[in-house]
């Protein structure tokens, strides 16, 4: 009967026509962290075949439970692996940063491809290991800079491959993160942890702390044990097009300027000029980054009856002053 069934599972596209795609073609995900965005990213792939879901909270991961209820569920991701790895050829992470690495690198290690939500990790060390073990493994791996498949980034590196603009010799960033508590120190109150939340598994490879509302959800972002600040949630997004149409890579200089800096917080509003050297036909090139709404100075040639700045995040290139 097993052999029976086989034959129906692996069927040929053309017996099932165009715009059907065989079971046998679909690739088998499991999902870590579920809730928040990653219920966007179980959306994401929910074309696939789903094997399972991992989530510390239940009462986050509720709506993906009920859209989803025969996918098996665990609390702890490498409790997921060992026991569904066989059936399991690729691992969607959303988690917060801090789990990135630690999940990201057991399923490499295991030969799953991976998809990791943004920023990729929470240091440098840890990102360049994990480049390491999938190159060693030969997976397939994608971090979640959705911009960078869009037009608009795309269409801004074809502007400067065509002089377009002119000579670019400074660029500005903006933000208007955080939009989550930070520049603060850690709170003393006493709280019991939620029934539905497996805090010492949420807590993962951070140093263990008492459970507290001023982590969990979403504000641990600006938390350094668990987060990476306005730089590390906006940056990849808002600089990509930036570094790859200049193919910027190690600066020669960076300056930091911040409000008042706290041990375990982000500070609350911060300026980053990275300085990089001229590199082939590109000349030195003069980059700044600005968070908690610090936007860059109204452009002379902007008209003043638009509004400065233009959005909430953005980029803007000194050439012609084109944001």
């Amino acid at each position: 009967m097993a052999t029976v069934g086989a034959a129906f599972t692996i069927v040929p596209r053309h017996v099932l026509g165009r715009g059907f795609v065989p079971p046998s073609d679909k690739l088998n995900i499991a999902c870590i962290g579920v809730g928040g965005r990653g219920a966007w990213n179980v959306r994401g792939v929910s074309s696939e075949n789903l094997v399972a879901f991992c989530d510390v909270d239940d009462e986050r991961a509720a709506e993906t439970y009920r859209a989803f209820p025969n996918v098996p569920r665990y609390k702890d991701f490498r409790v997921m692996l060992e026991r569904e790895g066989d059936r399991i050829d690729a691992v969607v992470i959303s988690t917060p940063d801090h789990t990135h690495a630690v999940a990201a690198m057991m399923a490499i290690q295991m030969g799953k491809h991976v998809y990791c939500e943004k920023p990729l990790t929470r240091t440098i060390y840890e990102a360049r290991r994990l480049a390491e073990a999938a190159r060693e493994k030969g997976v397939v791996t994608q971090m979640g800079n959705q911009g960078h498949a869009g037009e608009g980034t795309r269409q801004i590196r074809e502007w400067i491959e065509a002089g377009a603009i002119g000579t670019v010799r400074e660029i500005h960033f903006w933000t208007n993160r955080p939009i989550w508590p930070q520049a603060i120190e850690r709170p003393l109150e006493a709280y019991h942890v939620p029934p539905t939340l497996a805090w010492d598994l949420w807590l993962g490879p951070a140093p263990e702390r008492p459970y507290h509302p001023a982590y969990v959800p979403f504000k641990w972002r600006g938390w350094w044990d668990f987060g990476t600040g306005a730089l590390g949630d906006m940056g990849c997004h808002i600089m990509d097009a930036a570094f790859w149409t200049f193919d910027l890579c190690d600066p020669v200089r960076v300056t930091a300027e911040t409000t008042p800096v706290f041990p375990e917080t982000a500070p609350l509003v911060s300026r980053v000029t990275y300085e990089f050297a001229a590199r082939g036909n590109r000349p030195a090139l003069r980059v700044v980054w600005r968070d908690g709404n610090l936007a860059p100075p109204r452009p002379p040639q902007w008209e003043k009856d638009r509004p400065w700045p233009p959005m909430d995040s953005g980029r803007c290139s000194s050439a012609t002053r084109v944001c």
